[in-house]
């Protein structure tokens, strides 16, 4: 491995540790027009998402909820990746960040500070936990009711 990889994967790993000691937007919401649960029964990760949509807007986002470092980090990171977003917008995002995690060779585009979320790849048993978050997104967003899992 070069070392910028090196360089790479060590800030990656630094955003990941930043957000899951500091998560943004860690609150419930006290009217959010969208929420859903997730939980993974295997690992014990549970969150709530809340949404608050305004003319086919995401215009706040929060989660409440405990999981390891890494669902933790990336459920902070997606509330702030998805505020100001139209929902065409939040839910292709949903369905390249699924891929670039899940997809043995994904297309690339700029996912900006979503990219740390990319070394989780590397750990096959870890994709779950960064998918949690957005998985129960997509469910807030659908108003399915349906309490996301990925197992």
């Amino acid at each position: 491995m070069s070392d910028m990889q090196n360089d790479l994967r060590e800030l990656y790993q630094e955003v990941i540790f930043d957000h899951n000691r500091r998560p943004r937007n860690f609150q419930p919401m006290e009217t959010p027009t969208h929420s859903a649960e997730g939980f993974n029964p295997l690992c014990g990760d549970h969150f709530i998402v809340y949404l608050r949509v305004d003319e086919d807007k995401v215009v706040e986002a929060s989660f409440t909820g405990q999981g390891c470092a890494i669902s933790t980090a990336s459920a902070s990171l997606m509330t702030e990746a998805v505020k100001g977003k139209g929902l065409d917008e939040v839910e292709a995002l949903f369905r390249d960040i699924h891929a670039m995690l899940t997809d043995a060779h994904p297309e690339h585009r700029d996912f900006g500070k979503l990219e740390v979320l990319s070394g989780v790849r590397e750990f096959p048993a870890r994709v779950k936990c960064a998918t949690l978050a957005w998985h129960t997104l997509h469910n807030a967003l659908e108003q399915s009711g349906e309490v996301a899992k990925t197992e």
